[in-house]
């Protein structure tokens, strides 16, 4: 038995547009992870269960890793096919958003989405959610959107309705934002979610294997030239920092997805609290930051890299060059670093 956190107003209008909708249009946000991609399919199973015409949009391709997902064949990718995306969200009666609080992170997709003229709602678990939606589920105290979106479901009375396709894209997006469970995972009723997922037949191990456990020799060697050659160690202030540049990323060919994960490896050695990873794209720096502890990378993302996210994982973009960027964090790891420290006790707990 899980507590009922889930206002009944929210969960008695979301029942509503559902019953009164035959055409659903889910969206997620840009570069969609696992907890995007497994929420989304394990809505779109649900509410096909159940006779609705459900459909899941992107705004570009998810990762490879993520591709085996039960349902992922099925998924639109709005950069490749533009007019047929205009058309989902023209026809729909419904738009579930899932695992973003902003149109502007569905990129290209936003203003299909502004424009729509379907009623929305937001299941998510990101900090500061925007008031675009009818019904607004927010819930940042939860680990990851797939865990909320399970408890949205069985507030919804379609617990049965969870196959185990649905449970293995739950159980995905839990994994995934959770680092295998590697951190913000200290909530008691969320091991209680993970046993009836397992319950419902979702392979842990298999999906292990697809998620974290699956690289091409390319990747391998990428990574390992990152660790062994661009890994810089502040070890007195308990920071790291990974740069790659757009030339050192096509010599090993990088494909989308080889880098993910590497952020969370200098955060193994003893000492070290919070890691940076910069990857250089065509026209701006990707920025990705975890954590442990009570760190607040989010923090030190919002404010100095137009990002946030939560206390233990959150990204951002800078708009000048790698070495910029790199400057900008070394700066702050120099100057600031007693600011986050003071700033930890005070968000300790958030997500």
């Amino acid at each position: 038995m899980i507590t009922r956190i889930i206002d009944e107003k929210s969960v008695r209008r979301l029942k509503e547009l559902i019953d009164d909708s035959e055409k659903i249009l889910i969206i997620s946000h840009t570069a969609p992870d696992g907890d995007a991609i497994g929420s989304s399919l394990a809505a779109m199973h649900v509410l096909m269960s159940i006779g609705k015409d459900a459909r899941v949009l992107v705004p570009d391709q998810p990762l490879a890793n993520l591709r085996n997902l039960p349902g992922a064949k099925e998924i639109t990718d709005a950069c490749r096919y533009p007019d047929f995306a205009a058309k989902l969200f023209d026809e729909s009666d419904l738009v579930l958003c899932l695992d973003f609080n902003e149109p502007k992170r569905v990129d290209r997709v936003a203003p299909l989405l502004e424009s729509c003229k379907a009623p929305k709602v937001l299941i998510d678990h990101h900090l500061h959610p925007s008031d675009f939606a009818e019904v607004s589920i927010s819930h940042p105290e939860m680990s990851s959107t797939c865990y909320l979106l399970f408890r949205v479901l069985c507030r919804l009375e379609l617990f049965n309705f969870i196959d185990k396709n649905a449970a293995e894209c739950l159980l995905a997006g839990i994994m995934t934002d959770t680092g295998n469970f590697s951190y913000n995972c200290s909530d008691p009723e969320l091991y209680i979610v993970v046993s009836e997922l397992l319950k419902k037949g979702a392979d842990r191990d298999r999906l292990y294997s697809r998620l974290f456990n699956t690289f091409s020799a390319n990747c391998l060697r990428l990574n390992s030239y990152a660790l062994l050659n661009k890994m810089e160690l502040f070890e007195s202030k308990g920071a790291a920092l990974i740069t790659l540049s757009r030339e050192e990323l096509n010599r090993f060919h990088y494909s989308k997805g080889d880098t993910e994960g590497l952020v969370n490896r200098p955060l193994s050695i003893p000492g070290i609290r919070y890691s940076a990873f910069l990857r250089e794209e065509s026209d701006f720096v990707k920025v990705s930051m975890r954590s442990v502890g009570d760190f607040p990378v989010n923090l030190l993302c919002s404010e100095h890299f137009g990002g946030g996210g939560h206390l233990n994982a959150a990204g951002g973009e800078f708009a000048g060059t790698l070495d910029e960027a790199a400057e900008l964090f070394r700066s702050l790891v120099d100057e600031n670093y007693s600011k986050y420290i003071a700033n930890s006790n005070n968000t300790k707990g958030k997500k």
